[in-house]
């Protein structure tokens, strides 16, 4: 015990959710036998879990890498692929192991549906972000993307729409943008498509953070679904601080006998939950 003698409390509803579990359990498994893993993208958006998967022997690559890898195991990650992955995959003789979440797979059919409809789709997501990537893939790039509602010119908009999301973004903000749209004039055709995994942490989420003086949020600084639930958090308690390793916590910000709990986004561990826990009891 250090000598702030802090009492920690780690979350244990927080960590990674069901998807993110499956992917890690199918790069180890590949691992453990052959001990080389080729990743298209980082497997999760955390840099620590990243690195230790790299030390098991796992190898990221990036999408222009795709095109000259033959012969080898690629693992696609839970954020889904477009076809034109596949494709390149496959046709330079490469075997895959697809790891892609469920819901994903279930949402990229639904997009492909409504395309096929005819229908004019909107995907409230990051564009660059890689399950709007492979969402959008499905139908040609034909989605119009959008982060933020002032991002759309409502005037010359269609009036009418079908209205996807990505899984991670805000529920609150999703509907925020379609009492919008709908009071411009706009039918919506919603299509509610965030992950109830991510959209059921907040409630929670936001009980454990009042229940401590100081909370620390961690997660990879690239995971969307980490600041959605950060910024949870610090709605809840403004003594809230993200950090992505135990290397970014600093001793003052704490006072002796603090409550500190410890809570993540779908993408953060618990390994290193429990280590930043370790080094919050040094102090």
């Amino acid at each position: 015990m250090g000598r702030l003698h802090l009492n920690v409390v780690i979350d244990n509803k927080s960590g990674f959710c069901f998807g993110v579990v499956g992917a890690i359990e199918k790069a180890e498994k590949e691992l453990h036998a052959s001990g080389e893993l080729f990743c298209l993208g980082e497997i999760v958006h955390n840099d620590e879990e990243v690195k230790r998967l790299e030390m098991e022997g796992m190898v990221n690559i990036s999408r222009e890498d795709l095109g000259h890898l033959s012969d080898k195991t690629i693992l696609f990650r839970a954020h889904g692929e477009p076809p034109e992955s596949y494709n390149i995959a496959i046709r330079n003789g490469n075997r895959i192991i697809d790891a892609s979440c469920p819901i994903i797979l279930k949402l990229q059919k639904r997009f492909r549906e409504s395309y096929e409809k005819g229908e004019t789709i909107y995907l409230y997501g990051k564009p660059n972000h890689p399950e709007v990537i492979g969402l959008n893939g499905q139908i040609g790039n034909k989605a119009i993307v959008f982060g933020h509602v002032e991002d759309l010119d409502m005037k010359s908009m269609p009036r009418r729409i079908t209205l996807y999301s990505q899984t991670t973004m805000s529920i609150d903000s999703f509907y925020d943008i379609v009492k919008k749209l709908e009071n411009a004039g706009i039918k919506v055709i919603v299509k509610d498509t965030i992950c109830r995994q991510v959209s059921h942490r907040e409630p929670s989420l936001r009980q454990f953070s009042r229940m401590f003086k100081k909370i620390i949020f961690v997660a990879g600084k690239r995971s969307s679904n980490g600041s959605v639930l950060f910024n949870v958090c610090r709605q809840e308690n403004l003594h809230t601080y993200f950090v992505s390793s135990p290397g970014e916590i600093f001793e003052h910000w704490f006072d002796k006998d603090d409550t500190v709990g410890i809570c993540g986004a779908t993408s953060t561990p618990m390994w290193l939950m429990k280590e930043v826990e370790l080094k919050l009891l040094s102090l």
